[in-house]
C-alpha cells in the first residue's frame, strides 16, 4: 500500500495498491496491481447483487491503472484495464472511457482475461 485511502471492511489479498481510494467492503484478489484508481463500495452479500460466474470485486492477477470502478462491479481474473492505446473516448461491453479514464459502471462485469 502506498499513498492510498482504504475504507473499513475491505478484503485485500496480497495485492499492490498505489495512489488510489478503495471503498467499503471491496474485495481485491491476490497478485492484483491497482494504481491511480478509485474503487467504490461493494454490497454486503451476493444475495443483494445476484450470483454470477464472476465473483463480486476484483479477481486475481488483474492490473488497473486510472480506472473508476463503480459499486458492485465484477472484474475477472487476469483482466488488464490500463488503456495502453491512449483512447480518449469509447464505449464497450461493461466499460466506458472518458478523457482517457476507464469507467466500469455499477453492476458491470468484465470477463477473465479481458484487456483494454
Amino acid at each position: 500500500m502506498k499513498s492510498s485511502i482504504v475504507a473499513e471492511g475491505c478484503y485485500l489479498d496480497q495485492c499492490t495498491i498505489e495512489e488510489s481510494v478503495v471503498g467499503i467492503r471491496t474485495h481485491v484478489g491476490p497478485g492484483t496491481r491497482i494504481a491511480r484508481s478509485v474503487l467504490l463500495s461493494a454490497a454486503t452479500s451476493e444475495e443483494e447483487t445476484g450470483a454470477t460466474a464472476i465473483p463480486l470485486g476484483i479477481g486475481r492477477d488483474a492490473v488497473l491503472d486510472r480506472v473508476i470502478v463503480d459499486k458492485n462491479a465484477r472484474i475477472g481474473d487476469g483482466v488488464r484495464l490500463v488503456n495502453t492505446a491512449g483512447i480518449d473516448h469509447a464505449d464497450g461491453p461493461g466499460y466506458h472511457i472518458r478523457n482517457g479514464i476507464i469507467i466500469v459502471p455499477k453492476g458491470a462485469q468484465i470477463p477473465a482475461g479481458f484487456t483494454l
